[in-house]
């Protein structure tokens, strides 16, 4: 059962966790991404749903300005081989989310723990990470 972001929302509060919400359209890139990010302070990001060549599945957040190396990446990672992304369908049916809208908090969803979830180092120095939350239809 998919998890709704009122349920993530909830559970953060319960962990003591605080969380401000900023509903807006689904973007795909970070220069889509650039006014809807305006006057929010913090950290923000960028999240690629990411697969290897034998179908394992990776979640990766980075710093919005992070200059990733989709031909090297899998090296720091340790996937195997070249990575690809993962397909609209994979996507929906692992974190029950659609393009544009993937958020390093849509690994709530993944009950069955296919996806490796991985964070840069250099977010983890930030005092506030913003992640773009789940789409509404």
């Amino acid at each position: 059962m998919l998890r709704t972001p009122e349920d993530l929302f909830s559970l953060l509060d319960r962990l003591g966790i605080p969380a401000t919400t900023v509903r807006h359209r689904a973007v795909f890139t970070v220069a889509e991404s650039q006014d809807v990010c305006a006057g929010i302070p913090g950290a923000h990001t960028k999240n690629l749903f990411l697969k290897d060549k034998r179908g394992r599945l990776f979640l990766l957040t980075a710093g919005q300005e992070a200059v990733l190396d989709l031909k090297q990446l899998h090296h720091a990672i340790g996937a195997s081989g070249r990575l690809s992304f993962g397909s609209a369908e994979l996507l929906q049916e692992v974190l029950g989310v659609a393009p544009g809208s993937v958020t390093t908090l849509a690994a709530a969803n993944d009950a069955a723990g296919r996806v490796t979830v991985i964070l840069e180092a250099g977010l983890m120095a930030a005092d506030r990470v913003c992640s773009i939350p789940w789409s509404t239809p």
